[in-house]
């Protein structure tokens, strides 16, 4: 049996602010609105369709993660350093300003606008060395 991902909904403060914001990080296109959704598409099809939270509810937050290339890491930390993003090594927030190297690659953890935790990874875990 084949499962696939299709999309996943992604509460936010301000699904505007947050749509722009993983899609310009990222390299990526924010859609055009769908209903109470803004979707952005990653290559592999996953939706993320961010759509404004109740404002008298907290946000659960949420943990994302991104396979890139290495080419697109350099580019993707690039624009995470230029705007002054503040960035961990680890899911826990104990290594600031660093990357990992988790199984022979890099990786690091970035908050969005409303506070999820963002990880790009150039390999997958498990992957080894």
């Amino acid at each position: 049996m084949a499962v696939d991902l299709n999309h996943t909904i992604v509460a936010a403060r301000d699904k505007k602010e947050s749509a722009e914001f993983v899609a310009g990080i990222l390299g990526l296109e924010v859609g055009p609105q769908y209903g109470p959704f803004l979707p952005v598409v990653t290559a592999n099809g996953v939706a993320l369709d961010f759509m404004d939270a109740d404002p008298y509810h907290p946000i659960n937050e949420q943990h994302y993660a991104f396979i890139v290339t290495e080419a697109e890491f350099d580019e993707i930390f690039g624009r995470i350093k230029e705007a002054g993003i503040e960035y961990w090594a680890d899911p826990g927030h104990r290594q600031p300003g660093e990357i990992n190297h988790n199984d022979g690659g890099r990786g690091v953890y970035f908050p969005d606008p409303s506070g999820h935790n963002l990880e790009i990874i150039t390999r997958p875990y498990g992957s080894g060395s």
